[in-house]
């Protein structure tokens, strides 16, 4: 077991990677954050190696669900701070860049084409609780701990924590958590709508699993289309939102994985979609 996921045989790298990639079939990859003795602190290889893994995500045609969760008894303790304290003549413009690179590196999961889903296994604490609020579903056990503590640090937010807390559980909780640090449990998360459901501790693999299978079982185009019309906030307007719809559904309209829905439709079976 990888982080309440089981890792496929065919998994890159090894089980001391500071990032797994592996294979839990149906077109369901699963990435692993792999540092369980730094609660899966964002380490300078371990951005690397999550670099990496996206590319070959994108690369791979095969897949069409993204499940993201943590080994060990942490999702995410948040990026490694460590190097602070080694560079202390860093200017602001210096660090700024530095930071942009950290931020955009690990954002960059928002950019998927594919659904993704956070499988938060324990603790999403700062730029560890941005990565799950950057996937587009998020599943959580009772007692995760989520917590934005930047200022109780004596920083501001970062990796798009003022965006994605307000478009995720709106402005009332972004202030809420942003402003005093405090931790909710998972029970708490789950009413705030930081997550969308919780899993026991020895469920969370079974249903989130069961969630990306279902996710990738669905027409890919349409899968795909539908997430870009949902990304970030959403349309602007009706009038926008009619104007895309109009664009992707002819174009899934058009294609044989209708054909292919209709027909499983009628004759009471499972549809093959093969994203034509």
């Amino acid at each position: 077991m990888v982080g309440g996921m089981t890792a496929d045989p065919s998994s890159t790298g090894t089980e001391s990677a500071p990032v797994l990639l592996s294979d839990a079939g149906d077109g369901v990859t699963v990435l692993t954050l792999n540092l369980p003795d730094r609660r899966n602190a964002m380490t300078e290889a371990m951005t690397v190696a999550w670099t990496e893994a996206l590319a070959a995500i994108r690369a791979d045609p095969a897949v069409r669900c993204v499940v993201v969760t943590g080994a060990g008894r942490a999702f995410c303790a948040g990026g490694d701070l460590s190097w602070i304290g080694e560079v202390p003549d860093m200017t602001v413009p210096q660090i700024r860049d530095r930071m942009l690179r950290f931020y955009r590196s690990w954002l960059a999961i928002s950019e998927l084409e594919v659904p993704t889903i956070a499988a938060v296994n324990g603790a999403a604490v700062g730029a560890g609780l941005a990565l799950a609020l950057a996937c587009d579903l998020r599943f959580a056990t009772p007692e995760a701990k989520l917590a934005a503590p930047f200022t109780a640090l004596g920083m501001h937010p970062g990796m798009a924590s003022t965006w994605l807390l307000p478009q995720v559980a709106g402005m009332t909780v972004a202030r809420d958590l942003l402003l005093t640090g405090r931790t909710v449990a998972g029970t708490e998360a789950l009413g705030l709508g930081l997550v969308n459901g919780l899993c026991a501790a020895e469920d969370l693999e079974r249903e989130v699993l069961a969630t990306a299978r279902t996710i990738a079982r669905h027409a890919p185009v349409a899968t795909r289309l539908t997430k870009a019309a949902l990304r970030g906030t959403g349309h602007a307007s009706i009038a926008d939102a009619l104007q895309w719809e109009s664009l992707a559904q002819a174009t899934t309209m058009a294609g044989e994985d209708l054909q292919e829905g209709l027909a499983a439709q009628r004759e009471r079976r499972a549809p093959r979609f093969t994203g034509s």
